[in-house]
């Protein structure tokens, strides 16, 4: 990997990056000291397709309300069993 000063690398930037996308490795310094390093980009990956589950049977018809009491339960809960877990923890 070789190091380039970082006047240098503003000076021939685009050389640097045609350079880079043909494989090479650049670490730019400032003031002697390697401060960032120019690397290729790893390829983009394929994206992921979605929307392809398919449900037997389709979709429910109340989907958007389904254990909507359960939920409530859970998050609420009794106050008798809000105050006993209290007492417990102290």
């Amino acid at each position: 990997m070789k190091s380039i000063n970082i006047h240098d690398a503003k000076t021939h930037l685009s050389r640097l990056v045609e350079r880079v996308q043909a494989g090479e490795e650049f670490v730019i310094a400032k003031a002697g000291r390697p401060a960032a390093r120019l690397v290729p980009l790893e390829a983009r990956p394929t994206p992921v397709k979605t929307g392809g589950l398919r449900i037997p049977g389709g979709m429910p018809d109340d989907f958007d309300t389904m254990f909507a009491e359960e939920v409530e339960t859970l998050f609420s809960g009794s106050t008798a069993k809000r105050a006993a877990t209290t007492r417990r923890r102290r």
